[in-house]
């Protein structure tokens, strides 16, 4: 019917969001999650070639973990002041530089630099692309998320996750590790290209006077205060279980001065105003932090059981897990091309559950069909819990917040992320074996449940059947 509005809402979005506009937001978004897992089937090749042992190589996941966690929300922060375009571009460009930095080094500090780039640069991509897609839905006069576009972000910046580990694979068998590095240059070249003939410049912008009015607009201090307690708390979880009691000291007492801080600026880059007010968009970074802890033990911690313990390949250990990202891509259009809210989160957070009750059942004997299949219901876990806490914070958020806020999801995913090494660590301290990967079991249960919990405890959520 002419006058329905969902059909002119349809109408409208896929006028104002072409795909010559989506496709470099979507690429660049991928680059994060792809480089995330990328490197997991190179660690030992690097080790061998730089001549340290295969524990040292950690510090190119962690280096990358950190350097993401601090930087997502900073680039959305820079965005929401400079332009997103300008942020995105920018993070492309240093995305090529550690990738080129990478290909060509040769002592590991050089590649956990390159890391770090590769970190800092793929983080700008989700919060940017969150801004420029809100930004052209209000001058299209959109009144409900645009559900189509925001699935295509959720597959890019999230469900292509698993696609590393069988990608690294082949690149590293094919090539050697440093392909793991170089992959990003065609990647960010054509990138960039994209972005700059499709993607319309940023409006003119109030230039600041110099660094002090920078660092006031982005809230430098705020960044550099949230940066020490993630590396001190970091510190801790990965000392554990032998814990370093003062990196928990030195972590506790900079976030206390990092929310006295925050509670005075004007333009604080930890709104901790926005959370205590809008308990909502908390509880919707703590589900997907839940969510993101049982994802990332699976995509590593299985990935090594099934190595150690199983002896499967690299490779063959990847394409166990794939079925976890195409799942979770099939799902993650439907759901947020219709927006829902209240089911999808129902099921992620009791796909995490039963899935840590089979992590509970493996054994040595386990056939490999029943581990596929335990890898598709944490796809239905990943696919479900990103659509929906993406279309929630979407509908929670103002287009002036949308960037620091999309950035600070992404950082309490990086958290949940930093928190399953610290789990995985501990549990495989002594080796990989069945009786750890049946301690990681128990914990993933109590996550899973507290995150359950914490979902049907949220009164308005559960009332929001789509947004």
């Amino acid at each position: 019917m002419a006058g329905d509005p969902a059909r002119s809402g349809a109408a409208a979005a896929g006028d104002a969001f072409a795909w010559r506009f989506l496709a470099p937001l979507f690429m660049g978004s991928a680059l994060n999650p792809i480089n995330t897992s990328i490197i997991a089937t190179a660690l030992v090749a690097i080790a061998t070639a730089v001549h340290v042992p295969v524990g040292r190589t950690a510090a190119l996941v962690s280096g990358l973990y950190l350097a993401c966690a601090v930087a997502q929300p900073t680039a959305g922060k820079l965005a929401e002041q400079f332009g997103p375009r300008r942020v995105f571009v920018g993070g492309v460009l240093t995305v090529l530089a550690g990738g080129v930095l990478g290909g060509i080094g040769q002592h590991l500090p050089t590649l956990v630099l390159a890391r770090v780039l590769i970190g800092i640069g793929t983080s700008a991509g989700y919060p940017s692309a969150m801004l420029l897609i809100r930004l052209r839905a209000d001058r299209a006069g959109l009144s409900a998320p645009p559900g189509a576009v925001l699935a295509g972000l959720t597959i890019a910046s999230s469900a292509t996750l698993a696609i590393g580990l069988p990608l690294g694979g082949l690149l590293v068998d094919a090539m050697g590790w440093r392909a793991a590095f170089l992959i990003n240059v065609p990647t960010t070249l054509l990138t960039l290209v994209m972005t700059l003939r499709w993607i319309p410049p940023d409006p003119p912008r109030t230039h600041p006077a110099g660094l002090r009015e920078v660092a006031q607009r982005i809230d430098a201090a705020g960044i550099a205060g949230f940066g020490a307690a993630l590396v001190a708390m970091m510190a801790f979880l990965l000392s554990l279980p032998a814990a370093n009691w003062p990196a928990l000291a030195l972590a506790l007492l900079l976030g206390a001065a990092l929310v006295a801080w925050e509670l005075r600026v004007t333009r604080p880059f930890f709104d901790v105003r926005l959370l205590a007010a809008n308990l909502s968009l908390t509880r919707t970074y703590l589900r997907f932090a839940t969510a993101t802890l049982c994802v990332y033990i699976i995509l590593y911690g299985l990935t090594q059981w099934l190595e150690a313990v199983r002896g499967m390949s690299a490779q063959a250990a990847g394409l166990v897990i794939l079925p976890m990202s195409a799942l979770s891509m099939l799902l993650a259009r439907p759901v947020s091309r219709r927006n829902l809210v209240r089911l999808p989160l129902v099921a992620a957070a009791v796909a995490c559950l039963v899935g840590s009750v089979g992590v509970e059942l493996l054994g040595g004997g386990t056939p490999t069909v029943w581990i596929v299949v335990l890898t598709v219901v944490f796809g239905i876990a990943l696919g479900t819990t990103v659509s929906a806490n993406q279309t929630t914070l979407y509908a929670q958020t103002t287009a002036g917040q949308i960037g620091t806020a999309s950035g600070l999801f992404r950082t309490f995913g990086y958290v949940g992320s930093i928190a399953s090494s610290a789990v995985i660590a501990i549990a495989f301290r002594t080796g990989v074996s069945i009786p750890g990967l049946h301690a990681i079991g128990w914990v993933m249960i109590g996550v899973s449940a507290a995150g359950l919990v914490l979902l049907l405890a949220d009164r308005q959520t559960m009332r929001l059947a789509r947004a």
